[in-house]
């Protein structure tokens, strides 16, 4: 009997010995995203799972927290933001954050409901374009990617019509409310849409726009960001690997039909 008991108590301390070991392996990882739409991290998590990582996501409903709650411990990573706006967010508040790989571009777009081209667009034409001076400043940016305008080497990103230091078609720039950029189309020869706003007004980004942006918008370009302590760290690394496989590419493009681009390039080439 006692026998048996010793047998059965050895069992039991390895049974537990292995469990144990089991969630000792198993790595979390929280991770901080905007909005509700998690459908490609889920993807990705289930990835990460079979490489013993577990991703935990935390929502935010702004855009300030993410990137405080990472340089106070709160998450480990998260992935919500553009590169321009990362750089200055973590400038403004002296914060040792960096990123460690790019994700996807959510491209902003020229539409036009009487051109379907650029070059067409007549001397003297209207374009509206976003009156908020972050997105006003993309909006020049693609109106010059364009061949339209021509803005100075030094342009700082904030939009103003009076930084145009070339305009050969005299092109009126009409800034407007944003939301208000696809409802102008009828009165315009083009305007200016943001990614979201104009998914909301029922275009395609990629197939309704005349010209959008692509991987030459680099400020535009999403990321991965940590702390700048944690950017080498296994696991934080393994998961930017795993977003950047050609599986999760082609889950993108297929479950977003275009409105948000998989843009993996090196982090030199957006100037990290």
């Amino acid at each position: 009997m006692k026998k048996a008991v010793a047998i059965g108590a050895t069992l039991t301390t390895i049974l537990f010995a292995g469990c144990a070991a089991s969630g000792e392996d198993e790595k979390t990882i929280k991770l901080g995203v905007s909005g509700s739409d998690t459908q490609v991290w889920d993807y990705v998590a289930k990835k990460a799972e079979k490489e013993g990582i577990k991703i935990e996501l935390v929502k935010f409903s702004d855009y300030v927290q993410p990137n405080m709650a990472l340089a106070e411990g709160e998450i480990d990573a998260n992935a919500f933001q553009t590169i321009s706006y990362f750089n200055a967010f973590k400038k403004e508040h002296n914060l040792k954050l960096s990123p460690i790989a790019t994700t996807v571009i959510a491209p902003m777009g020229i539409y036009s409901d009487k051109y379907k081209d650029v070059k067409d667009i007549p001397n003297g034409g209207k374009i509206a374009v976003p009156n908020e001076a972050t997105n006003m400043g993309r909006a020049l940016l693609l109106l010059q990617e364009a061949g339209l305008i021509k803005l100075p080497d030094d342009f700082d990103g904030n939009g103003s019509v009076d930084k145009i230091v070339e305009n050969p078609k005299k092109l009126k720039i009409v800034p407007i409310v944003a939301g208000q950029t696809p409802r102008v189309l009828p009165d315009v020869a083009a305007s200016i849409i943001n990614n979201g706003i104009a998914v909301d007004a029922g275009f395609n980004p990629i197939k309704d726009s005349i010209v959008h942006e692509n991987e030459t918008a680099k400020p535009y370009i999403n990321i991965i960001a940590t702390r700048t302590e944690d950017k080498n760290k296994k696991e934080l690394k393994k998961i930017a690997s795993l977003y950047q496989q050609k599986d999760v590419a082609a889950f993108i493009k297929k479950e977003y039909k275009g409105s948000t681009i998989p843009t993996f390039v090196p982090l030199s080439d957006i100037g990290e």
